[in-house]
């Protein structure tokens, strides 16, 4: 039985060891210094691997400073090694919905997966690699997508993240306009230009350097048209290339000004409306523990505000799993038509004058009821012979249009 019991601890400590390393590696927490340390870190790693990278193509830097430069990007590629093992053994925390080898297999696979594996394997294993260690350092450049972890600390970021993400159909779209426009203005160049310079024009592909350079910039002059008619087709295809380029220029503008509207009326109506919060503390016979967010059924108007686990503040996204501890914030959006309510929780201290009074004696507003006490871990329903002890939080409930006054608290 004492074996149990210590097999069961160290299972519990290993879970909630997991947990924190997940949410290290994995989530940007902002009220959290362990997180903040490890974004910093991470972010400063990366920034000198990268730059030591570049020094090293510099002979004169490299003849000077070559084993100090070796040492620091032995030292950050280990610290890619590090981090990609964390990521391996949290990888069940990020796909909480599969099976622990399934969840392995789907961040080993993921593209964030490959590259932070391929961002040090080629430098431990060279030999398993024949276009040589080197060529892979691109690898480590792609990991700055890991700096978006710092979004949770500038809204500036979030703006443009969330931007993208709202417009990626039409920008998706627009791309595709731009590589038919590339595809086909090369096939028309090709039929124009290929008698004429048949060394440059030599198949309908070879004129694509020529269209993404007119399309994209103003040229470079290495490829370009000399008869009239491709003279003609090369202007009109720099007219449409502007036109192009501008389009996600205009939708990543429109939809800057969208988002800013959005979270301006957002603000105006959170100053204009009442918004009533309510926090519960999940007990492990709550039916909400152990499920996602989206598998709740709130009724229409209640939202889940945030989520406080331990001295964390969790973002309420649908596949968020409560827990038995979690501490829920509920928000409900008035209607304009609500009378304005409030409800304040007074705990009875030594000296409260409401110690040893039953209910029906207590001296407060007509506008105010008793709702609902709590005594050690019950709740107790509020019935006019209940006597109130010391430690009872008391909740009152008003529906006047003053707050609850304070000289309920001692």
């Amino acid at each position: 039985m004492a074996a149990q019991d210590r097999s069961e601890k160290k299972a519990a400590c290993w879970k909630g060891l997991r947990e924190r390393l997940f949410t290290m590696v994995s989530t940007g927490v902002v009220n959290d210094r362990l997180n903040q340390s490890y974004d910093i870190a991470s972010t400063l790693i990366l920034l000198i691997n990268l730059v030591v990278s570049v020094m090293l193509t510099y002979d004169n830097l490299s003849n000077a400073y070559g084993p100090v430069l070796i040492v620091i990007e032995a030292v950050t590629v280990l610290f890619f090694a590090l981090d990609w093992l964390l990521r391996v053994l949290t990888a069940g925390l990020l796909y909480p919905n599969k099976t622990e080898k399934k969840a392995l297999l789907s961040y080993l696979i993921s593209f964030l997966g490959i590259i932070d594996l391929l961002s040090f394997l080629p430098y431990y294993l060279p030999f398993l690699f024949p276009i040589g260690a080197a060529a892979f350092r691109m690898f480590r450049v792609a990991r700055i997508f890991r700096l978006f972890r710092i979004n949770a600390y500038y809204d500036s970021l979030n703006v443009i993240t969330e931007v993208i993400s709202g417009k990626k159909q039409q920008l998706l779209s627009s791309v595709f306009i731009l590589m038919v426009l590339m595809l086909a203005s090369s096939l028309c160049m090709y039929s124009l230009e290929h008698e004429a310079q048949p060394e440059v024009f030599s198949n309908a592909f070879s004129g694509i350097w020529w269209s993404v350079s007119t399309l994209l910039t103003v040229g470079y002059g290495d490829i370009y048209p000399i008869t009239p008619l491709g003279k003609v087709m090369g202007i009109l295809i720099s007219f449409l290339g502007v036109g192009v380029v501008a389009i996600p220029t205009g939708i990543i503008s429109a939809g800057f000004v969208e988002q800013y509207s959005r979270l301006k009326r957002l603000g105006d109506v959170a100053e204009e409306e009442n918004i009533n919060f309510i926090k519960l503390e999940l007990k492990s016979t709550d039916k909400w523990c152990n499920q996602a967010i989206c598998d709740l059924h709130l009724p229409e108007g209640i939202l889940i505000a945030a989520v406080h686990r331990g001295e964390k503040t969790l973002v309420p996204r649908g596949d968020l799993v409560l827990k038995m501890t979690d501490t829920v914030i509920l928000a409900a959006e008035s209607n304009g038509k609500d009378r304005p309510v409030n409800i304040k929780e007074v705990t009875l201290k030594k000296n409260h004058p409401w110690n040893g009074t039953a209910i029906r004696d207590l001296d407060i507003s007509r506008k105010t009821f008793i709702i609902m006490i709590h005594r050690e871990n019950s709740t107790i329903l509020p019935k006019g012979n209940l006597v109130l002890q010391e430690n009872d939080r008391v909740y009152l409930y008003s529906t006047g249009n003053e707050p609850i006054r304070d000289r309920f608290e001692f």
